[in-house]
């Protein structure tokens, strides 16, 4: 037993934010004079003592019992009780034979605590109270339940999920320790690494450590600085989990014999199973019988807690309990188990996984069950098991070329299944000098997704020059991706160079078997002679425009959208959204966005989730459905999370950012643009950056902040080294125009009419010949603007699109208010504002609401006399769902904000709305019928 002398300042808890908070309730009630009882239960390495640590240092003054319970063979029940006693800050009251004396029974402990709290708030703190022995369990038990507020102690225990006779605990409070999760484990990682680690090792310790504190703790301090960079190979399995699985590996230790096996073939069979997923009972059962084992004998690990069964899949309590039950079995019993699956695998179509676990039983290098496994990996199946069978075949390969392109594939069909950490994983495996083109490819491929894009162009063209000789389809694919790479960052020469690297061929009849419009899926089967043809004439069309030869590339690029008309793979018809957009078709845009959904949504890969949400998203908005492409943006906010697309999250993030702007919600349109922003300067995403000033500085617009706007866009529009992206600059120019002429600093707007004149002549989109006839009656004279505005408006008439109509009207009305032509100003700013209102405007309604009043015609008040219209729509959105019953850390990862924004935004609603609790908010809400 150790006793405690000195507390130490507690290190900082990630992801214990509701935990600390409860202990820091028990110990102001202790302050206060009531005395209260906690047991914290949990896995090993989850942070119970560092939480009990935590409650003993926040005990500032009165008497502190500590105790870091010893083997329960070493305690007798109290025998040298005051040795384990501490006192923080002075002396305990009473001389220390005091304790001896106070004997074995129950009692004794409650009175002895009851005796020292009448001097002074006391707390007793039993660190792994289930490791004392039985009859001592009882009696802290005891004690605990029967010490009243009057007493003036607390109780704080910390002990296992299964304590070990938990009679002893039963019906105390009990706060269950959870695994951190993804955002707790990152800041737990960064401070532990000092932010140095490379991604592949972070998503390797994320992964290894399943949340927990104590064991990523463990496996960080055991890596080398140059295994922490990514500049040395990492050791599989990670070392320095040993301790933690050894505790785990215990509880399965105390189960039967027969049980043990069992557990053992669960482990097993999940072992190539989607995370979560569990095993299979009915194959758990077949094996069971082969090793002439009753299934029934799994049900003593049901009731140990081990695992659990819903009919059938036969899932593990915690992924760390199924990785100790496989690692801590001898390698001749785990490979017999193996062998069992395998012969439990009968029947043709059951051919891939019964491969996998012969090759898991196998002692060493099998060319034939290699080959057999590659062999049976190019026939359609699900990523994940291709990737599975591959790596596995990898394995058992003794050449170093043939065994790195196995890995490399492994690899792609681990990226197109959206597991980019596993990816890396695979291709750290690739030891071939040098690596093979599909190696730099998939490497390629997974920093263009979350990575600097400028080293994803290198590694695709790299690998599109290693393939050229061998597979002309997959270096077709890494140009396409290179091109891609380069729009991203805003380069329109590096653009053009990867589009003019690809064979002429293509643009006349690409091949079916590979699908390089996206370079992602080398099985596009679906493509057909649609696909095929669409392909080719976005190659074309594309290279046309940026020869300068607009005409010809815009017509090209509206037959790649009619070419796709029929084609199921969404990678097409991803492409052929890209095409509409460029040419300005925005309808046709979201129709081929959609459909692209749809096609991922039922075929896959899930690794085109995020890009095809995101190009649906970006769609709406350039058609004017703000609230459709924020719903969008939210949900492809979730998938690229999810999937690791750190890339495609930051122009989800800026979709959000200019749906805001719209909204009138300053708050949420700063932190969308801040978090695209901070990866954009990070991976080099120009596209992302302009999207996010442009949101931005339409926020500043529509709060009449007019020269900050103007300040925020001239760099994007003007010409000049810092001109933003060059698929966003005309669309930013209408603000840009606007914001400079009200802010009288009109430098730079005619030249960038005179641009957004040329490039309305050459586009599709309906609303470019509106908004062009608007820049020209900003920077028209007096006697011609009118003029302007009417063309203006008469384009509006046409084009449809409700909020640059309003937009048009304000201006039109404005200008003709601030020429006194009040009576004439009044029709513009009403119809203004009621458009506004209607598409949510709330910024953009309330300075055309201010202009009506100045205009001389009173405003019934902007949306109504409900109690939701005092608030911002993200304080809406986030009442409703409070309303509903969602907690706050719930609201946050339905709308993609943090936890602090949430709580920010309550209380806001509370003071606005009068109410005190969420009950009140609920009932207000119900109430009004809101």
């Amino acid at each position: 037993m150790n006793p405690s002398t000195t507390v130490h300042s507690p290190l900082r808890l990630y992801g214990r934010s509701g935990e600390l908070a409860l202990l820091d309730e028990l110990s102001g009630r202790l302050r206060d004079g009531c005395g209260s009882t906690l047991v914290i239960t949990g896995a090993p390495g989850l942070g119970r003592s560092a939480l009990a640590r935590h409650a003993v240092g926040n005990q500032r003054e009165g008497t502190v019992l500590h105790t870091r319970a010893a083997p329960a063979e070493a305690l007798l029940p109290y025998s040298g009780l005051h040795a384990l006693l501490c006192s923080a800050p002075g002396p305990l009251p009473g001389p220390a034979d005091d304790v001896t004396r106070a004997g074995t029974a129950p009692t004794a402990l409650l009175e002895l605590l009851r005796t020292l709290g009448s001097h002074g708030p006391l707390l007793l703190c039993v660190d792994d109270a289930h490791a004392w022995d039985r009859d001592s369990r009882i009696a802290l038990g005891f004690a605990a339940r029967r010490l009243t507020p009057r007493d003036h102690a607390a109780v704080l225990l910390t002990a296992t999920d299964d304590p070990g006779g938990g009679d002893a605990f039963t019906g105390l409070p009990r706060l269950r320790l959870g695994p951190l999760d993804d955002t707790a484990t990152g800041a737990l990682i960064d401070r532990l690494t000092e932010g140095r680690a490379d991604p592949l090792v972070r998503d390797e310790l994320r992964r290894e450590a399943a949340g927990n504190p104590g064991l990523l703790t463990a496996l960080a301090a055991r890596l080398t600085p140059d295994q922490l960079a990514g500049h040395a190979p990492l050791p599989h399995p990670l070392p320095g989990a040993e301790r933690i699985l050894d505790a785990y590996a215990a509880r399965a230790e105390a189960l039967p014999p027969d049980t043990r096996l069992l557990l053992l073939l669960a482990a097993a069979a999940e072992e190539h199973e989607p995370e979560g997923a569990g095993a299979d009972a009915a194959l758990l059962l077949r094996a069971a019988r082969l090793a002439g084992v009753d299934p029934d004998r799994l049900l003593p690990a049901e009731r140990a807690g081990a695992l659990h069964s819903d009919g059938t899949r036969v899932r593990f309590t915690h992924p760390l309990l199924r990785t100790a039950v496989l690692r801590r079995a001898p390698l001749p019993r785990r490979r017999a188990a193996h062998r069992l699956l395998a012969a439990a695998l009968d029947g043709p179509h059951l051919t891939l996984p019964r491969l996998v676990q012969r090759a898991c039983a196998a002692g060493g290098y099998d060319p034939f069950l290699a080959d057999a496994l590659a062999g049976a990996a190019t026939a359609p199946r699900p990523h994940t098991d291709r990737a599975t069978a591959l790596a596995r075949a990898a394995e058992l390969t003794a050449d170093e070329t043939l065994r790195g392109v196995r890995f490399s594939a492994a690899a792609e069909n681990a990226w197109l299944d959206g597991e980019p950490g596993r990816a890396r994983a695979l291709l750290a495996r690739v030891r071939a000098v040098p690596a093979s083109g599909r190696a730099h490819h998939v490497r390629g491929l997974i920093a263009l997704c979350d990575g600097p894009v400028a080293d994803a162009r290198e590694s695709l063209l790299a690998a599109a020059a290693l393939l050229a000789a061998d597979d002309a389809d997959r270096s077709t694919a890494a140009l396409l991706a290179a091109a891609d790479a380069a729009w991203a960052m805003g380069d329109p020469h590096g653009y053009a160079d990867a589009l003019a690297r690809v064979p002429a061929a293509v643009a006349d009849a690409p091949d079916p078997a590979r699908s390089p419009c996206t370079a992602t899926d080398p099985r596009a089967e679906r493509d057909g002679p649609d696909g095929r043809e669409a392909l080719g004439r976005y190659v074309a069309g594309m290279r046309a425009v940026f020869a300068g030869r607009t005409r010809e590339g815009h017509a090209l690029l509206r037959e790649c959208a009619e070419a796709s008309g029929r084609a199921e793979d969404p990678a097409v018809l991803l492409r052929s959204a890209a095409a509409a957009l460029v040419v300005g078709d925005v309808d046709a845009a979201c129709r081929a966005g959609a459909r692209a959904l749809a096609a991922v949504r039922v075929h896959g890969p899930r690794v085109l989730l995020p890009p095809a949400l995101e190009h649906l998203a970006y769609g709406e908005l350039r058609a004017g459905r703000h609230a459709r492409a924020r719903v969008h943006a939210l949900e492809g906010l979730r998938a690229a999370r999810e999937l690791g697309r750190r890339n495609s999250a930051a122009h989800l993030h800026a979709v959000l950012a200019l749906t805001a702007s719209l909204e009138g919600d300053a708050e949420a349109c700063a932190e969308h643009a801040a978090a695209a922003g901070s990866t954009a300067a990070a991976h080099g995403l120009a596209q992302a950056a302009s999207l996010a000033v442009w949101a931005v500085a339409r926020t500043d617009l529509a709060a009449g902040r007019c020269a900050e706007a103007a300040a925020r866009l001239r760099p994007l529009v003007v010409p000049g080294p810092r001109r933003g992206h060059f698929a966003i600059m005309m669309l930013a120019v209408p603000c840009f125009v606007e914001a400079a002429v009200l802010a009288g600093r009109t430098d730079g707007t005619a030249v960038a009419v005179e641009e957004f004149g040329a490039w309305a002549a050459s586009t599709a989109d309906p609303l470019a010949p509106a908004q062009l006839a608007r820049c020209r009656a900003l920077v028209a004279p007096p006697e011609e603007a009118a003029a302007r505005y009417e063309e203006a408006l008469a384009h509006h008439e046409r084009a449809g699109g409700d909020f640059e109509r309003a937009r048009t009207l304000l201006l039109y009305g404005q200008w003709l208010r601030r020429r006194r032509r009040t009576r004439e100003a009044r029709g513009p700013l009403r119809d203004a504002l009621v458009a506004f209102e209607r598409c949510g405007a709330r910024g953009w309604a309330e300075r055309a609401g201010g202009e009506l009043r100045a205009a001389g015609e009173a405003v019934a008040g902007d949306f109504g006399s409900g109690p939701l219209d005092r608030l911002t729509p993200q304080q809406r959105r986030i009442a409703h769902h409070v309303a509903e019953g969602a907690t706050n850390r719930e609201v946050a990862l339905r709308l993609s904000v943090s936890t602090r924004t949430v709580d920010h935004h309550l209380r806001n609603v509370f003071a606005l709305l009068g109410v005190r609790s969420r009950t009140e908010l609920a009932r207000l809400l119900e109430r009004s019928g809101a």
